[in-house]
């Protein structure tokens, strides 16, 4: 039996226990069992972490130049690169998502920290050509403040790295709130920020649930701005919670993305890219195209071959190679989507593959096919984060515009033809954040991603993300010798 790991939290530099020594235990979703356990943050703890990057901002961290800590984070990129496998064995461990993917992930999120580095001394002002005589007038920017980062298990790694990057690089500091599903692979990254040389204080990792973890880290005064990647119900409570501190906000919600394909798209490429959207991850991806929208004249056949590759997929441990789908992450995710097949077969939805747990024993849950013959069904508009698939059958774009849209998300949206002005009107009028046209989940730290509608707003990745956490500051300087003119003067 494997010893079981015992983590601490990272605050102002050190490692650390919760004050009352409380802990939780974390379960390998792959077989059910407990593998390691992690500190429960307290109030007193995470006033702790946020008092530490509050006094990080006025010390060696605000002392260093744009280029130095775009050089610190250069580093930090470097030392994940270097331990990508570790940290993937570890977040595989504790998510349930393949191996292959987290070490892939681990390197390829290097890149986004990389990016930021590089844009670190890239922020700059602007002069105003002002309507006043004698006013010299120019604008900076400057770093927002302490962030709060409050980061799903899905993906943690990546959806931390898109907040770290941008926040470090314009000279913020910040607090990240692991999840409770999932905290191992974060803590673990906690263990390479020193070693790149970034000060104490200016990265805190804390563990715990929403409360009191999370409610008190949202609603420190000393929080000037909060990013959260989640569901819709606890961006709720975090809205509320920053009207103590009028905090800035930017939210990532998931969705119920569309996937649409039109007959005259390339039938391979599009079964291929609905297969890698719905059930690359376990269909626990917030972009997952789990909405699939077919041309009626393809549909019988997209089908068929979709699922026969479905029927296929190699489910099972996701520590070994050759392994194609892994368990999904949490007990209730699983309740969760078996409630909702259910209820869809109850009302008039067709399972045509899957359907029901392999097995194997753990957190499993084969690919599942639903043909859903009305929009309204419940399971069409309910994200699911699971391997389940609901389809249905139009005629002209017209109507898939519309049934893409009969959503109250807006993530992301896929769409396959071969129609270059097609792709153009589809991708402008489709109510989604990102929009791929004959491809599907890429990325790059280049461009921006993020939502609208339920899905949340605020973008991260790229230059405007970057631009969000900072303030900018207009500076007026009068450039003339004379004296300001006295107001009060008698006429």
């Amino acid at each position: 039996m494997t010893d079981i790991v015992n983590y601490q939290m990272l605050i102002g530099g050190a490692w650390v226990d919760a004050s009352d020594g409380g802990r939780f235990d974390s379960v390998n979703p792959a077989t059910g069992t407990v593998w390691s356990t992690v500190p429960e943050a307290t109030a007193t703890d995470v006033d702790a972490a946020v008092k530490a990057a509050h006094t990080a901002l006025d010390g060696a961290w605000g002392d260093m130049t744009a280029t130095a800590r775009g050089k610190a984070l250069g580093r930090l990129a470097d030392l994940l690169a270097e331990n990508s496998e570790t940290i993937g064995r570890i977040e595989t461990t504790d998510t349930g998502k393949m191996f292959t993917e987290t070490a892939w992930q681990a390197t390829y999120i290097a890149e986004f920290l990389h990016f930021y580095a590089g844009a670190a001394d890239k922020l700059h002002g602007e002069t105003l050509p002002i309507d006043k005589p004698d006013m010299f007038v120019f604008t900076d920017r400057e770093p927002i403040g302490v962030v709060a980062a409050v980061v799903p298990w899905n993906s943690q790694m990546f959806l931390s790295a898109v907040k770290i990057g941008p926040a470090l690089a314009a000279g913020n500091t910040i607090v990240l709130k692991a999840s409770e599903h999932a905290s191992a692979p974060l803590l673990e990254f906690g263990k390479l920020v020193a070693r790149a040389g970034i000060p104490d204080g200016v990265v805190n990792i804390v563990t715990g649930h929403a409360t009191p973890c999370g409610q008190v880290l949202t609603s420190h005064p000393l929080v000037a701005k909060v990013a959260f990647t989640g569901g819709p119900n606890a961006a709720r409570h975090i809205l509320r919670n920053t009207a103590e501190n009028f905090a800035e906000v930017s939210l990532e919600l998931g969705g119920k993305s569309p996937f649409i394909v039109f007959d005259d798209a390339n039938i391979e490429s599009a079964v291929n890219g609905s297969i890698a959207g719905i059930f690359g991850a376990t269909g626990q991806s917030c972009v997952a195209g789990s909405r699939l929208y077919l041309h009626e004249n393809i549909a019988d056949e997209f089908l068929d071959r979709m699922i026969e590759i479905a029927k296929h997929i190699r489910i099972g441990d996701p520590q070994v190679a050759d392994t194609q789908m892994g368990p999904l992450c949490t007990q209730e995710q699983l309740d969760h989507i078996k409630s909702q097949v259910a209820l869809a077969a109850a009302e008039g939805g067709k399972i045509r593959c899957g359907g029901k747990q392999p097995c194997l024993g753990g957190l499993y849950y084969e690919p599942t096919i639903i043909d859903c013959p009305t929009q309204d069904m419940t399971i069409v508009d309910t994200e699911l984060f699971g391997p389940v698939l609901s389809v249905q059958r139009f005629k002209t774009e017209d109507e898939a515009l519309a049934l893409a849209n009969d959503t109250k998300h807006g993530l992301a949206a896929g769409i396959f033809t071969r129609d270059g002005a097609r792709s153009l009107r589809m991708s402008k009028k489709v109510k989604a954040g990102i929009v791929w046209v004959n491809t599907y989940r890429a990325i790059s730290p280049i461009a921006a991603f993020g939502g609208m509608k339920n899905s949340g707003y605020g973008r991260e990745s790229g230059f405007q993300a970057l631009y969000a956490y900072t303030r900018p500051k207009t500076v007026w300087m009068n450039m003339s010798d004379d004296p300001i003119a006295n107001p009060f003067k008698p006429r």
